[in-house]
């Protein structure tokens, strides 16, 4: 890079360009401002080089429910292809509706109480860029899905942190209630829980609302996972007493029927706060994937039993992995919900994951993310030993995973 190229993309000592403030969100601008790659795509790279199985990324590797992608055919063949609203497709809005009453007994309006995102990434980003900015704090539980960083960097808001400590990853109570202050303008709540696969307790959402009300925050959840839950019912923050009317609900497609690259995802919450992440939102990608929206829709109305065979299926892989991470001496933490577990390479000797992270795909066949990414430098030193492996694979490719998982003992 020129130096004149180089001084139109950096900020200054003082003044960080967004692109900056983003990268340094995410963990990938290095102290002497060089821009580094995602872990994600590095142990993506790694996988590759050696054959490995990656469990590394969220992403399913079977397609989901027949009746819905002939739903998408069906959309695209009828002439579907054109914008759709801004707001979204007035089918799915109220499919939305409809399905929030169902499971939640919640009541938004869908002509004004909601609107459809590309995926849940776009809907947090909408929100926060819409309600936070320089001189505001954005609270997150830490281990944090790296996206939450990125857009708080960009926003210029102050991202703080409250730790999610093993084996039950639940908050302490008493650190929340110091973290949230007079700035805290968003709390950003996912739940069940990415990296850690938690499910928080009604105690624990409840104190959320509780903060919310007394510091006059406003309470964003990330619900991606609502119907990927093990032995728990998924149990919103907005229906808690005290949220409807600070709370935005934010959720996808992608997860709950395994087709993550249709990126429609949506937000539900009171109108005014729904018109300042809509104004937002619409100078982002204004709209996107016309045909899926009515696909998914179809999908939001599907038999209950759909959606728990999905979670027990989900939960049986879950255990098949588990039993692999158990026998290579890992300390296992069994998730409630999402598509991860998590370990404890300590008890191997291993203090630092990132390296058996990076030695994994040629050592064993099989990758995996160290938690510590999901972190800040303190909550990256915290989590040092930890392993994210994602399960949302086909029962044969985890079999094949847990089978040399088994051996890692020897081999180290």
């Amino acid at each position: 890079m020129s130096s004149t190229t180089s001084s139109l993309v950096t900020g200054t000592a003082t003044t960080p360009t967004p692109w900056q403030r983003t990268a340094s969100g995410a963990n990938l601008l290095a102290s002497d401002g060089r821009l580094g790659v995602t872990i994600f795509e590095e142990i993506t790279m790694l996988a590759m080089q050696h054959g490995a199985i990656n469990l590394g990324q969220g992403f399913p590797d079977e397609d989901g429910p027949v009746e819905i992608l002939e739903a998408a055919r069906a959309a695209i063949a009828a002439g579907a292809n054109q914008y759709a609203p801004g707001q979204g497709l007035p089918v799915l809005r109220e499919a939305i509706a409809a399905h929030q009453e169902r499971f939640y007994g919640l009541t938004p309006d869908p002509g004004a109480e909601i609107i459809v995102s590309t995926g849940a990434t776009e809907g947090i980003a909408s929100a926060v860029l819409a309600l936070a900015g320089p001189g505001d704090e954005v609270l997150t539980f830490e281990p944090f899905y790296d996206s939450y960083g990125a857009t708080i960097g960009l926003s210029g808001a102050t991202h703080t942190t409250v730790p999610l400590l093993a084996p039950d990853f639940q908050p302490d109570l008493d650190a929340l209630e110091r973290a949230v202050n007079a700035n805290t303008r968003i709390i950003l709540v996912n739940n069940p829980h990415n990296p850690t696969g938690t499910v928080f307790t009604r105690e624990v959402l409840q104190k959320v609302v509780d903060l919310a009300v007394k510091h006059n925050a406003v309470i964003v959840t990330d619900e991606v996972y609502e119907h990927l839950t093990f032995g728990v019912r998924h149990l919103p923050i907005a229906s808690l007493p005290g949220a409807a009317d600070r709370t935005l609900t934010i959720s996808s497609a992608g997860k709950t029927f395994s087709v993550t690259g249709w990126k429609i995802g949506w937000i539900s919450g009171p109108r005014d706060l729904i018109s300042a992440v809509r104004t937002v939102k619409t100078f982002l990608t204004y709209s996107s994937g016309t045909p899926f929206q009515s696909a998914v829709a179809h999908g939001l109305g599907l038999d209950d039993s759909f959606f728990e065979a999905t979670a027990a299926t989900l939960q049986r892989k879950r255990d098949i992995l588990s039993a692999g991470l158990e026998a290579a001496g890992f300390d296992v933490f069994s998730p409630q919900g999402t598509y991860f577990v998590n370990v404890d390479a300590a008890p191997l000797g291993i203090s630092d994951a990132t390296v058996l992270a990076r030695r994994l795909p040629e050592l064993l066949g099989v990758a995996a993310i160290p938690v510590a990414v999901f972190c800040h430098p303190e909550g990256a030193a915290r989590t040092s030993s930890l392993l994210r492996f994602a399960f949302c694979k086909k029962t044969e490719v985890l079999e094949e995973a847990a089978e040399r998982l088994s051996t890692l003992r020897a081999r180290l």
